[in-house]
């Protein structure tokens, strides 16, 4: 959420930005609802004055005996009141209807960022490691995985459906491996390890920035007020709402978790394997720092290394896409992406993707730090995937395979494997 006044003072840049994002939202609309609410608030505090100052004077007449002159005055307390509450109603109906375009608004991206409508659009910023070649014809991972014995996906789709999958033997093994060498390289820079609830409040999924742009993706629990996460984001922002914290030094917390999304959107798209499913794992990373902007872009940079230097250790080709504007969330002020090299897609994939919301995220949670002056702000909050599997299993297999079908183990790896330097076929 931005704030109205500075809504007010960048209307134009703000409707651009809703423009570029594809979020139908009016900008001159919700300042005319602002307008129509102060109005209404000045004339209902106006009435409540007269009706306070009325009520005092009933009283003095009362006690001086002016019975006749006292009732007169009540008649027109009630029909005061009448109108109070008329335009009380008519006041909560503006607020309610202005909160409904505050939460469409969407967060200007910063000056940097590319302009553009989709991921095509998004720009390589740097690139790292070398594409296999080989002089066999290789297999993607879904059939490594049958070759390995490690995944089963139609039996994933006979019991959960669509985009259901099973990992079996060194398929989970490798898909905890990943996460635990994720975790481990993220407590080294002093992130605070987490297990999040996964069912969470709708308000939560609002306060984050998820709803009600997103609410299509996300899985309501029946017949309660949850949601299921797509992402360790949400409860680990939502851990400090409505505080106030401490940003002497950034907060940094790394969540780890399951997640789901619908894939609404997707239908045809990466149908085969392990690539867009509904069920997935994220080590995840949440930073709460001071409101500067300085210090923000230096956070991003800082946590977007930790994902590139997971995906050097694991000997993987990877690209840093600096994201456009229509390639952006609601919430997003500055995005990078990060994609792996994946030979059965002959292309990168997106595995990574690192954000930095300025306050927008921590005004609608309410976290707040005091600055210099001891005076109330706003937090900035920042998020990135340290890893998330099973779909970094796709380049892990896919460029580590050999032709015998074996795979080569990373060294970083290892020792959550039992020491193991590759995998031998199973089938």
């Amino acid at each position: 959420m931005l704030d109205i006044h500075w809504i007010r003072d960048h209307a134009a840049e703000v409707q651009a930005a809703a423009k570029k994002k594809r979020i139908e939202v009016s900008v001159e609309e919700c300042l005319r609802k602002d307008d129509q609410r102060k109005e209404l608030l000045r004339e209902v505090e106006g009435m409540r004055k007269k009706r306070n100052e009325g009520s005092a004077e009933v009283a003095q007449l009362l006690q001086a005996g002016k019975t006749e002159e006292a009732e007169r005055s009540k008649a027109e307390l009630k029909q005061l009141n009448e109108r109070i509450a008329g335009m009380s109603q008519k006041l909560d109906q503006v607020n309610s209807e202005l909160e409904r375009l505050m939460m469409l608004i969407p967060n200007v991206p910063s000056l940097d960022t590319p302009e553009g409508s989709s991921d095509a659009d998004n720009i390589e910023v740097r690139r790292w490691g070398v594409q296999p070649e080989w002089s066999f014809d290789p297999l993607d991972h879904v059939d490594l995985g049958i070759l390995h014995d490690m995944v089963d996906i139609p039996r994933g789709v006979k019991v959960g459906g669509s985009r259901s999958y099973y990992l079996k033997g060194m398929g989970l093994l490798l898909h905890r491996a990943v996460q635990q060498l994720a975790l481990d390289l993220l407590l080294e820079h002093d992130f605070i390890p987490f297990d999040v609830p996964l069912m969470v409040r709708e308000e939560n999924m609002i306060n984050t920035g998820f709803f009600p742009t997103g609410k299509d993706q996300a899985y309501a629990v029946q017949d309660e007020s949850l949601w299921m996460v797509g992402t360790s984001e949400v409860p680990l922002v939502s851990y400090y709402g409505g505080e106030i914290v401490d940003v002497e030094k950034p907060i940094k917390l790394a969540g780890v978790s399951n997640c789901f999304r619908s894939e609404v959107g997707s239908a045809g798209r990466d149908v085969r394997g392990l690539y867009r499913v509904h069920q997935f794992a994220k080590v995840e990373m949440v930073v709460i720092c001071k409101p500067d902007p300085a210090s923000s872009e230096q956070l991003l940079q800082e946590i977007t290394s930790h994902s590139e230097h997971l995906l050097q250790a694991l000997d993987l080709p990877y690209r840093v896409m600096a994201v456009c504007a229509g390639d952006m969330s609601q919430k997003t002020y500055k995005q990078y992406d990060i994609e792996t090299w994946m030979p059965s897609r002959a292309n990168y994939g997106e595995t990574h993707s690192a954000s930095d919301l300025h306050s927008f995220q921590a005004r609608r949670s309410n976290i707040r730090c005091r600055d210099e002056q001891g005076k109330l702000q706003y937090c900035y909050t920042l998020n990135n995937t340290a890893v998330a599997s099973p779909r970094i299993l796709i380049p892990l297999l896919e460029n580590h395979q050999r032709e015998d079908g074996s795979i080569y183990i990373p060294p970083a790896l290892r020792k959550y494997l039992g020491g193991r330097a590759e995998l031998i076929p199973q089938n």
